[in-house]
């Protein structure tokens, strides 16, 4: 005797129903599951529904890290330099000179995300497609 295959779907009440899979019965097909993702779609953005666009991205996200950039390089500066003044018995020297590390590390970050630098290898040092610094230095050393 072959064992009984289910599927499961989701019932009108929101629980799920269990559907004995034979040749008449089969499960929802993925255009189904494409035409519900669709429809939702539509529901949540309207206005880019119609056009298949994603949501604009707004400027939250770029100055939203740029504030996140600053107050984090801040708070750890100091929290460094006030733990270690604690530590150390050197109130409020240390967590001063933190402070102002901290400081240099949240716009030297914020500077890195701003031009784009700090997303490739070598920090932007040289350009793609640019190898003449390794063909000068192959010749120098004799090796590949």
């Amino acid at each position: 005797m072959v064992p009984a295959v289910f599927a499961v779907a989701t019932a009108p009440d929101g629980g799920f129903d269990a559907i004995p899979m034979d040749e008449d019965n089969h499960p929802p097909s993925l255009e189904d599951l494409d035409a519900r993702l669709r429809k939702a779609r539509g529901k949540a953005h309207p206005a880019n529904a119609a056009e298949g666009k994603d949501v604009p991205a707004g400027g939250w996200g770029p100055a939203m890290r740029v504030g996140l950039e600053l107050v984090s390089g801040l708070a750890v500066g100091v929290g460094i330099g006030w733990l270690l003044d604690e530590w150390l018995g050197t109130r409020p020297w240390l967590m001063v000179v933190f402070f102002f590390l901290g400081a240099g590390a949240g716009m030297l970050n914020v500077y890195r995300s701003v031009s784009n630098l700090g997303y490739g290898v070598g920090y932007g040092g040289a350009q793609a497609g640019d190898d003449t610094g390794d063909a000068e230095k192959e010749k120098e050393d004799g090796k590949p």
